[in-house]
């Protein structure tokens, strides 16, 4: 049993697009890479069909992906409507490791959870880490006074795009 998700590790496999000599990639090493990242990428769906991608800060926390926005944006519109998304990190080289997440997002209401996000975001991210008035100063209040939509990405797949002199595609299917 992994304390960290609460459940056993995911089930990993080693894809089709990999090279000849490749291995899967660890677990370990992709949610390090997602507890490291600082910029993710969420993916959405507009009502009619068409994909919505936005950057934004994030935590891996408990097992999930968190992330925060204001009510009237387009990705909690979207989400509201189709609770199906995808979140990426990695970076934009040919060496290293690119991870995506693919769940389903519920929003965040209970006080603990609200009080366990906001305390990761603020040891991630600092307590003041924009400039008085900017778009996430005070992000760590804003999300224990529920300010603003914070979201619980539970993992069902992700993949792991390891890249630099063997490339390599890992699944990890969790249950």
């Amino acid at each position: 049993m992994n304390s960290e998700t609460g459940a056993g590790d995911p089930v990993t496999t080693l894809a089709g697009f990999s090279s000849e000599n490749a291995v899967a990639t660890t677990w370990a090493r992709g949610r390090k890479i997602l507890d490291d990242a600082e910029v993710y990428w969420v993916s959405s769906v507009r009502p009619d069909g068409r994909p919505h991608v936005t950057p934004l800060l994030g935590i891996w926390l408990n097992g999930a992906m968190y992330f925060c926005t204001g009510d009237d944006e387009r990705k909690a519109k979207n989400l509201t409507e189709n609770p199906h998304c995808i979140l990426t990190t990695g970076c934009n080289n040919l060496d290293g490791l690119d991870v995506v997440v693919e769940g389903e997002v519920a929003k965040v209401s209970d006080e603990t959870e609200l009080q366990s996000a906001a305390n990761a975001y603020e040891s991630k991210y600092g307590r003041r880490f924009t400039a008085p008035e900017g778009t996430w100063f005070g992000l760590g209040d804003s999300i224990r006074q529920n300010e603003v939509l914070l979201y619980r990405l539970t993992p069902t797949r992700a993949l792991g795009f390891a890249k630099g002199e063997t490339f390599s595609q890992t699944r990890w299917r969790f249950s």
